[in-house]
This record gives C-alpha cells, sequence and structure tokens, in this order.
C-alpha cells in the first residue's frame, strides 16, 4: 500500500486501547488535525539545523516534504514516519566550515554520505532482516531510541525552558492535563492543543505583564524581549522561493561527515523498531527499504542545496501521544511542508513559537521517544543481569545523553548520538565476542520473539504480545472493522 486507506470506523476517534493502522484512516479533517500537529513537531529541528549548518532553513522545510513523500512511496506506506533535517551532520558541517569549506562544499559532502547510506539500505534489503538483527539486536536498538531521545534532552534544558519557565511548565502541564481529562480526537491532538494555549498565553502576558528578560535560543547573554515577536511575520513575503545551492564534491570534506551514516544506520533502524514496537507490525522486512529510503532522501535535498535528512524522532513522539499511525498524516505533513518551504510568511509564523512554549511541549515529547526504547527492552525480555547487555550499552547511553565527544583534531571530534550509538552497537559484538560462554547462551534464553529462537542472535520471528498486557494497544485485533 503506498496511496489509499481504509476508513477507520466511522472515521472518528476510536476508544481507548485501539489505533489507527498506517493503512487506514480518520475522516479527514481529523486526519489534517494529526498532520498540522506532525508538522508542528519537526518545524523546530527541521528549521533550526539548517541555521546551525549555514543553509537555508525554507529549502530545508520544503525538501523535507519531497524527501518524506518519497520514503513513504519507497516503503510502501508500511512504515510511517517524517524525514526531517538531521543533526548526526552538524559536528561534520562545522568541521568543514571551519576548514573554509563553502554551503556547496557541505551539500556535496553530505550528498556523498546520502548515496552510501541508501547502498547500504540496499545490501539490507537483499541479505535480509536476519543482518540487521544480528548487527542491531534489540538491546542495542533500544539503547538507541533511548539515546535519540534523551540526547534533545539539553536542547529543551539549555535552549527552550530557560527562554521562560513559568510559561514552558504552564504548557507541560496543559499537555498532560488535556491528553489525560480531554476525551476523544481532542485528547490526541494535545500537542497541538498545548501549542495554541501556550501561544496564547505567551501574548496575554506580554500584554498584561510586560516584556520578560531571559537568554533567547542562539544568544550568550539576556535580553528584555516580548515573548511572542511577530515582527519577522510583516517583513516576510506571502510566496517567494528558497536559496538552491548546486553541490561541490571533496574527498577531504566527504570524509568529514561520513562517519555520521554509522549513526543514521543504527538512527533509522531504531526508529523502524520504534515503530514496529508501537504498530505491532514485523517492519524487518522493509528494513532495508527504510534506510535506502533516507539515503535517497538526503540525496534528493542536497542536491539542490537541502539539508540531511532523516526519521524524525520528535514525529514518533506524536504517534506515541496519538495512537494514530496512518500515513495519511504524514502525506499531509509532507505537502504542508511543501507549502510552507514556499511561503516565507508562514513559515515565519510559525518559527515565532515562543521558546518556553517549544520548552513545555518537547520536554514532554522527547522524554516520550526515550521511554519507548525503554519499551523495545521490555517486550523483548532483555536481560540487564547479563553484562553483555549492561556495560557497553550503559556506556553508550552516557556518551550520547551527555554529548561526549571523542576528538581526534581541532578541526574534528566525534560525541553525541553518533559515538553513543557506535560505543552501544561495536561495544556490544564486542562484549558478546569476549564474554564467557555462560554469558552468550544466556542471550539465546532471550524469549521475546515467536519460536523462542531469541532475538540477541539474530531471529527474524514476529514479535508477538502476549493479550492483556500492559501495552492494550493491538492493531491486529479486527474487532473494530466489523
Amino acid at each position: 500500500m503506498a496511496l489509499g486507506w481504509k476508513l477507520y470506523g466511522d472515521g472518528k476517534t476510536p476508544p481507548v486501547g485501539e489505533s489507527v493502522a498506517p493503512d487506514e484512516r480518520l475522516s479527514w479533517p481529523r486526519t489534517i488535525g494529526i498532520g498540522a500537529q506532525h508538522v508542528v513537531a519537526m518545524f523546530g529541528a527541521t528549521f533550526v539545523f539548517p541555521l546551525i549548518m549555514g543553509l537555508d532553513p525554507n529549502l530545508a522545510i520544503m525538501m523535507s516534504g519531497v524527501a518524506t513523500i518519497v520514503f513513504l512511496l519507497v516503503v510502501k506506506g508500511q512504515v510511517p514516519s517524517y524525514l526531517g533535517t538531521s543533526a548526526a551532520f552538524v559536528g561534520g558541517v562545522l568541521a568543514i566550515r571551519a576548514n573554509g569549506g563553502s554551503s556547496g562544499d557541505v551539500v556535496g559532502a553530505i550528498l556523498v554520505s546520502g548515496v552510501v547510506l541508501a547502498l547500504v539500505g540496499l545490501l539490507i534489503q537483499a541479505a535480509g532482516p536476519r543482518l540487521v538483527n544480528k548487527v542491531l539486536p534489540p538491546a542495542v536498538t533500544g539503547a538507541v531510541v533511548l539515546i535519540i531521545g534523551f540526547n534533545l534532552a539539553p536542547v529543551v534544558a539549555n535552549t527552550y525552558w530557560p527562554q521562560d519557565q513559568w510559561v514552558g511548565l504552564a504548557t507541560m502541564v496543559f499537555v498532560i492535563l488535556a491528553s489525560l481529562l480531554l476525551r476523544g480526537f481532542w485528547a490526541r491532538i494535545s500537542i497541538l492543543l498545548g501549542l495554541v494555549f501556550g501561544y496564547l498565553l505567551s501574548a496575554l502576558l506580554d500584554a498584561t505583564a510586560g516584556p520578560i528578560t531571559s537568554v533567547l535560543g542562539g544568544a550568550t547573554e539576556a535580553t528584555t524581549h516580548d515573548r511572542l515577536d511577530l515582527s519577522g511575520v510583516g517583513s516576510a513575503d506571502w510566496v517567494g522561493l528558497p536559496d538552491f545551492t548546486a553541490p561541490h564534491f571533496s574527498v577531504n570534506f566527504s570524509l568529514l561527515v561520513l562517519p555520521a551514516v554509522i549513526a543514521l544506520i543504527a538512527e533509522n533502524a531504531g526508529h523502524v523498531k520504534a515503530v514496529a514496537a508501537m504498530t505491532k507490525r514485523d517492519l524487518d522486512p522493509v528494513m532495508g527499504r527504510a534506510i535506502f529510503a533516507d539515503g535517497l532522501g538526503t540525496v534528493i535535498a542536497t542536491s539542490v542545496g537541502g539539508s540531511p535528512t532523516t526519521t524524525y524522532a520528535e514525529n514518533i513522539g506524536v504517534m506515541a501521544a496519538t495512537r494514530v499511525y496512518s500515513t495519511a498524516a504524514y502525506y499531509v505533513a509532507a505537502v504542508v511542508a511543501l507549502l510552507l518551504g514556499l511561503c516565507p510568511k508562514f513559515g515565519a509564523l510559525v518559527n515565532a513559537i515562543p521558546g518556553g512554549v517549544l520548552g513545555g511541549i518537547t520536554v514532554v515529547l522527547y522524554g516520550m521517544i526515550g521511554l519507548l526504547g525503554a519499551k523495545i527492552w521490555k517486550e523483548n525480555r532483555v536481560d540487564f543481569a547479563n553484562p553483555i547487555n549492561l556495560v557497553p550499552l550503559a556506556a553508550g547511553i552516557i556518551i550520547g545523553i551527555g554529548n561526549v565527544n571523542l576528538v581526534f583534531s581541532d578541526e574534528y571530534s566525534l560525541g553525541g548520538i553518533a559515538l553513543g550509538s557506535i560505543v552501544a552497537v561495536a561495544g556490544w559484538h564486542l562484549a558478546r565476542s569476549v564474554a564467557p560462554a555462560e554469558m552468550r547462551a544466556a542471550l539465546a534464553a532471550e524469549d521475546g520473539f515467536a519460536g523462542g529462537t531469541g532475538p540477541a542472535l539474530g531471529s527474524s520471528g514476529r514479535h508477538t504480545v502476549d493479550a492483556g498486557g500492559a501495552d492494550p494497544s493491538d492493531l491486529d485485533r479486527q474487532d473494530h472493522r466489523r
């Protein structure tokens, strides 16, 4: 299935405990509402990371929509996901800039990495999912998902939350209460409602309490400013093309960003595993397609000067909150992104979201992403009494969350998600290879897949969850479609 969705029931919000499958959709107004949440979730990072890398953010937004559509078509709608700007390349790009590289050098180097990632995806697809399971077993992928989510914590703590802690707190409380107290569709768009609430609260406080003194994102000193600054909206054009940049290729610059491919493989695999855990689907057979599609999306985006793409953890958080996995919502988000890229004024309006509001929303979303990693561990019965699982993953998680850096030279270092993922993957396999026989044998006893073959040994069996388990969502149930 690439296009075309079955209507879920009568198109209204499913009851508690039920979910909307990737090949289903709610009514179009509700689907558009969910799609709007995906736009909100991806916009901040997709807009900010290009600015950090010195690339055009409007072009990044537009190409993220193109890449998402390409991704959904390649995976035939089986993996609901949004492709936003990848943060894995930021360190390498800054190294290119430090060595005098231009924007053409940056996108050229990233394009090469996109080609490599696509080729790895083809290899995985040809070799079968067993290769991915052997290299990235649930113990490892759970750690990578956890790193991806919790690594974002400093963004909340150091960038968004300090801009207005009280608005952030109020927005966070609103999202929590809305998700618990509201019913049906309204509860499922609690993130979007939280955004609107924070936006209006900021405007109200500006009118009643006056400006606030805080350090804005990217600044180094506190300034007095309004919480909601709409000056950029008035000066922005309604319609306009983003700036295109032709790629320029350099072997040296390509080598600076190439290590990010390792992190992207683990990141993509972790995201696919997280989606599989949420949707109760065996997505291993399309793992290679997903990785190939991500690489292809990066190639397409950077060929015109856009930013690198990756499956977005932020949007996985939205799915976890809404329990709506319909790819129709992602097509809506992609089309909106295309239009945003051609409308600088609307982009400025969304970009005017106060930092405190983003702090209140992301503190919930990013935490939910990290906990999906723990869910993968739980449902695959990963045994942390076994040092093979415990020790290397503990090291990788702390490195990833703490943004520990491994410095190779004054111009290049590896850290954060990239280094943490590498340590988790390589460390786990090293530990397994040198561990005593009884520890290796214990991995085979981890029985989280049908057939009892053990996920740590590369089983490609269908993951199942016992009826009546802790997580009631089961998209394989057919009673709601009768």
